[in-house]
Parts: C-alpha cells; sequence; structure tokens
C-alpha cells in the first residue's frame, strides 16, 4: 500500500509540474503577443525608404514578403515610403530586415520604438552655413538622387546642384564636415568642401555695423572755434 501510495504521489507531482511548465509557456507567449502588440498597436508600419522607380518597389517588397508578421506591403514612391500592415509585426524586426535584404537605409518613421524615448534636452543648434562641395554628377537622375539626399538632413535648407560644374550649394544650419559624412554614408559618393561661409557670423557683424551707425550723429558736431563765445579759453587767450 505504501509503494502504490508513493507512486501515485509522485504520478501527481509529475502531472502538477507539466500543467505549471505548460501554464508557463503560455503566459510568455500571451507576454510576447502584448510586446508586440504595444509596439505596433495599429498594425501600420511606416518605413522611410528612398525610391526612385519600379525596379526599388519590387525589390522591398521581395525583401519583406513573407517575413513574420508582415501582411501586407503598400509602395509610396512619392514620397519615398513604404507601409507594412500585420498585427503581429515587430516594426524594429521589419526596419531592420529591410536594411539587410536591400542595402537601403530605411527611417522607422511610426511607430517608434519605446526606447527611443529620451529626456528632453536643450538643443544647441548649429550656425547657419553655406557651403559648397564638389561632386561628380554626370546626368540629371545624379543631380536629382543627390539633392534627395542632402535634404534628407537635418537642418538643410536648400540645395542647388551644379551640373556643368560638378558643384552643389548647400544653405542650412549644419555642420559641413558632417555634412560631407552623410552624404558618404546615405548617398554612397564623395564630396569635398570646395568654400563654406558661416552666415551667422556675418549676419552678427551686419548688425554690430548697423548698431554702430545708429548710434553715431547723423549731423556733424564741429569742435568751438577759437575765437568764439561757444570757447570758454578764448579770453584767457587773448
Amino acid at each position: 500500500m505504501a509503494k502504490r501510495k508513493s507512486r501515485n504521489q509522485r504520478r501527481r507531482e509529475k502531472l502538477r509540474r507539466e500543467s505549471e511548465q505548460q501554464n508557463n509557456n503560455c503566459t510568455e507567449e500571451i507576454s510576447n503577443d502584448e510586446k508586440r502588440n504595444n509596439n505596433n498597436p495599429d498594425g501600420i508600419i511606416i518605413l522611410g525608404v528612398y525610391i526612385h522607380c519600379e525596379g526599388c518597389g519590387n525589390q522591398v517588397i521581395k525583401s519583406l514578403r513573407g517575413f513574420e508578421g508582415v501582411e501586407e506591403i503598400e509602395i509610396d514612391g512619392k514620397n519615398h515610403k513604404v507601409i507594412v500592415k500585420g498585427k503581429k509585426a515587430d516594426p524594429t524586426k521589419v526596419a531592420e530586415r529591410l536594411r539587410k535584404k536591400s542595402g537601403k537605409h530605411v527611417d522607422l518613421i511610426s511607430p517608434k520604438p519605446n526606447n527611443q524615448v529620451e529626456e528632453e534636452k536643450p538643443e544647441v543648434k548649429p550656425d547657419l552655413y553655406e557651403v559648397v562641395l564638389k561632386i561628380y554628377l554626370h546626368c540629371e537622375g545624379c543631380a536629382k538622387e543627390v539633392k534627395h539626399c542632402i535634404h534628407d538632413m537635418e537642418g538643410v535648407h536648400t540645395v542647388d546642384p551644379d551640373m556643368e560644374k560638378n558643384l552643389v550649394c548647400v544653405k542650412g544650419r549644419m555642420d559641413p564636415q558632417k555634412l560631407v559624412e552623410f552624404i558618404s554614408k546615405r548617398g554612397g559618393r564623395n564630396a569635398e568642401i570646395v568654400n563654406k561661409i558661416n552666415l551667422r557670423r556675418e549676419e552678427i557683424s551686419d548688425e554690430r555695423e548697423d548698431i554702430f551707425y545708429q548710434n553715431y550723429p547723423s549731423q556733424a558736431v564741429y569742435a568751438p572755434q577759437l575765437f568764439s563765445d561757444e570757447n570758454p579759453n578764448s579770453c584767457s587767450i587773448m
């Protein structure tokens, strides 16, 4: 009788352990699904990708088709965006997948990952620069591609390419050296700084000149004449 009881107890303990393990696995799966839903609550992922032709769009579709959680893929070539639909799709993994498969630069526009939420710090804006770059432009397509690439950099205001001289004039609040690095990394092109002008410093110098001329009297003031009632020493000289 004692042996039967010990066997039954062992079986019960074994069943209890198996049931607990199954419950743990279920809770882990539920928590993983909840995390995915928190990362992608609407089931829509918007990626920023430069798309200049139909072949680029087909490459993006091939890279994401059949990936985990991806249900639909829409290409917005005009706005250079890729819309991915799927409630179980992880935005960060989808963006990383597209980077690896296509070799393109991919920006996760929406939704933003939770780990990217940082404390707000006072931003120090760079000075306003006008930079002239030497970039080889052999066709209009290259000029458009370079222009679009530079416009993606934060702080850039205007981009004016000159195909005949292979020059690109860029105006904006950015570091000229970082601009060169950005073009090399994003567009894969070699750029050299031909000239750079700190427009902010010129504005400050112009403002100082204006202040100087504003404070300077508009009418000339002459010194009192030697023999004049305005000269207190005129009598002593006499």
